[in-house]
């Protein structure tokens, strides 16, 4: 055995995994000083896509944006290599559009790699760990092949889908963390046999085909914004050439080959136990799920801007091989298609986040930490928010600070680790807007104002970017103020701007006085939500002023919730698993009660 560096050179983080949350964590505690090593099965691999070439959409556009409010990178690697940007749901109202992005998964890839390697303070190299040592209950090292140990304060395990990976396409399993890459083996045997339970989980990804064999003339074309929307907020504009994906559809023949393949599919051969994820459902589970629908919507998306193979975005399937390539061929435009990589399914080992604190630690070891898909979420977006969070508090850890939790309030990544951690998960867990509480508050366009604050106080992001937010939202806040102090027809010109028929163009043009005070596109853009939205908003400030309150009350960390006597018994078990952090934390454990909650405050008040 030998230690590399020596134990007088110790790293401060060392992150396990170079996927999507591993360069955030990885990146974040650089930045952060402390000194840190990034491990990777391949540096060829870090920052891959495997599934979908996207980043963004519904919930997941405000992540990225939350991200690169807090100084993470992952808005600023989509700005610089994406292919095509389209903001969603412009067919409703302004406040819950969501950007996403295509990306050209290559250059993405290496952009990230490029940016990790040139980052001072950040260690890259190619190596598999397999193990850790733990002494009186923390974390003091890693363990890679060949018995060579890399001793650390602190540790963040970011290995995806390759715990214990096995890949399913039929009846025909092997090994591996996914298609093409083998798995990490032996570091689950650690984290077990270290207090820590772990389960399975499942995810897939579809066929890819062959450019050249497609037949685009039949099918619908769908385009890029014309103006495209940068995701960081430090990207000006966006000058790229937009690159088009296809739709197509399911037919009754394509659910027909699916239905009568089910008994081979792994999924429904008995081969794979695992649960997959709800929300991004196979085309078996589909066909079982939505027996009487044979429609599906069938997108075919480059991936990349020179790339000749694309990405069939809905047809993810772990059906044999011959199966796959009927089911592709009975699909209009696809009839003489090739099929360059199968779809397949894997299972792999996940750590139940509800042993977890709210800063991503391990509550059984100390400076150990967990982030991204291992925790049981599924998404690009997801795991970055989490191996950001991670990051900053093992460098926080490191050095001996206080550590940094964000409120549900604050947010949608602060819903997400809120909700793993309390909740726990026994699916593949996705953000959706419609678990925060208060979403009209937590919009991708704002983010800024929410988060660059704490971002400059832990030296993610320089102090003049707050001195430019601060200055935009003065600027906002003035705008309003005139709106409701002038009058059109004896009302405020804000209540006239609120009706849905009335735009800022029209009221400029009647009052170009107001014209100067929108220059700035995101002071106008802040402006129209804020009018449209006002009683909306201020209803949901009202409220995350009464959680703020609920969050406030700490419980103790060695609180012995069984002493309370006149809580449920069910309750009683929940809270001593989940050991909530505060009362808020408290009244969102399953199965917890509202009485429960009545009782555990007179508790603590004696």
């Amino acid at each position: 055995m030998r230690d590399f560096p020596t134990r007088d050179d110790a790293y401060d983080v060392v992150v396990i995994g170079g996927g999507h949350a591993g360069v955030e964590a990885a990146l974040a505690a650089a930045r952060l000083g402390a000194r840190t090593l990034l491990t990777s099965l391949s540096l060829n691999t870090i920052a891959k896509m495997p599934c979908n070439p996207a980043i963004g959409g519904l919930a997941k556009g405000q992540l990225v944006r939350e991200i690169d409010a807090l100084g993470g990178e992952m808005a600023r690697a989509i700005d610089a290599t994406g292919i095509q940007f389209r903001m969603l749901n412009r067919a409703k109202g302004q406040a819950v559009w969501a950007p996403r992005a295509q990306a050209d998964k290559e250059a993405y890839s290496l952009h990230l790699r490029n940016v990790c390697l040139r980052e001072p303070g950040l260690s890259v190299i190619e190596d598999a760990i397999d193990g850790l040592r733990v002494e009186d209950g923390r974390v003091t090292a890693v363990r890679a092949k060949g018995d060579v140990w890399y001793p650390t304060r602190t540790a963040i395990v970011t290995t995806g889908t390759f715990l214990n990976g096995l890949i399913h396409v039929g009846s025909t399993s092997y090994a591996g963390g996914r298609g093409g890459e083998g798995p990490s083996l032996g570091l689950s045997d650690v984290i077990a046999a270290n207090g820590l339970r772990l389960g399975r989980l499942k995810t897939g990804t579809p066929p890819r085909l062959a450019k050249r064999s497609i037949d685009f003339d039949r099918l619908e074309v769908q385009h890029g914004d014309e103006v495209p929307q940068p995701f960081s907020f430090a990207t000006e504009r966006l000058d790229v050439e937009q690159i088009p994906c296809w739709l197509t559809r399911t037919n009754d023949e394509t659910m027909r080959i699916v239905h009568e393949s089910l008994p081979r599919s792994a999924l429904f051969g008995g081969t794979v136990s695992a649960t997959g994820p709800r929300y991004c459902p196979s085309i078996e589970l589909k066909a079982v799920r939505f027996a009487g629908r044979t429609n599906h919507q069938v997108f075919l998306e480059l991936e990349g801007r020179d790339a000749e193979e694309l990405y069939v975005n809905g047809l993810s399937t772990s059906m044999p091989r011959d199966d796959q390539v009927a089911m592709i061929r009975s699909i209009v435009g696809l009839e003489r298609a090739e099929i360059i990589r199968f779809g397949y399914a894997v299972e792999y080992d996940y750590l139940n986040p509800h042993q977890l604190h709210a800063t991503l630690e391990t509550k059984a070891v100390r400076g150990l930490y967990t982030a991204g898909q291992v925790n049981g979420t599924s998404g690009y977006e997801e795991a970055a928010s989490q191996g950001l969070v991670a990051g900053i508090n093992a460098a926080l850890a490191a050095r001996g600070d206080e550590p940094f939790v964000l409120g549900r309030d604050e947010a949608l990544i602060g819903v997400l680790i809120d909700d793993l951690v309390t909740r726990g998960t026994d699916e593949p867990y996705r953000m959706f807007t419609s678990r925060a509480e208060h979403r009209l508050h937590l919009r991708h366009d704002n983010a800024d104002f929410r988060l660059v604050h704490h971002a400059v106080r832990l030296g993610l992001r320089p102090a003049g970017d707050l001195a430019r937010v601060d200055a935009r939202r003065a600027a906002i806040d003035e705008t309003m103020a005139w709106l409701r102090a002038t009058r059109s027809h004896g009302d405020p010109l804000a209540k006239r701007l609120a009706r849905p028929e009335v735009t800022l163009e029209s009221v400029v043009a009647d009052y170009p006085e107001l014209g100067p005070r929108l220059e700035d596109p995101r002071v106008a853009e802040q402006v129209a939500i804020e009018v449209k939205y006002a009683s909306y908003i201020e209803r949901e400030r009202a409220s995350v002023e009464r959680m703020r309150r609920f969050e406030s009350l700490a419980i103790p960390a060695a609180f012995d919730f069984t002493s309370v006597t006149h809580l449920s018994n069910e309750g009683r078990e929940m809270l001593t698993a989940a050991r909530p952090a505060s009362v808020g934390q408290a009244s969102r454990v399953p199965g917890v009660t509202p009485a429960d909650i009545s009782i555990l405050l007179v508790a603590l008040r004696r």
